[in-house]
């Protein structure tokens, strides 16, 4: 019997998996690449890959944990438009 918890993690995991799918090769590159710790610009929109379900964040003074971040200047237009489009898709399925 799969517990509460188990369902957020796997939920977690398929959300993270489809936005992954969404990016280009070029785009998941720029991403492994903000892990070196290049702070976000203040207001800079982002997803923690961590907690897709926590939704969008808007980068304050703080710099957030890199290597799991997406940020909206990391991928197009057109992906990022995607990723919201899944993420709210995956909002209202909850």
């Amino acid at each position: 019997m799969e517990t509460v918890i188990g369902k957020f993690k796997k939920s977690e995991y398929v959300i993270r998996d489809s936005i992954m799918k969404l990016l280009s090769d070029e785009e998941v590159a720029r991403v492994s690449t903000t892990e070196v710790e290049t702070p976000l610009s203040d207001g800079e929109e982002y997803l923690d890959l961590e907690y897709c379900e926590a939704g969008m964040h808007s980068a304050k003074a703080m710099t957030p944990p890199m290597g799991r971040i997406l940020s909206e200047d990391s991928v197009s237009e057109k992906t990022w438009n995607a990723v919201l489009a899944t993420l709210a898709s995956a909002s209202a399925a909850t």
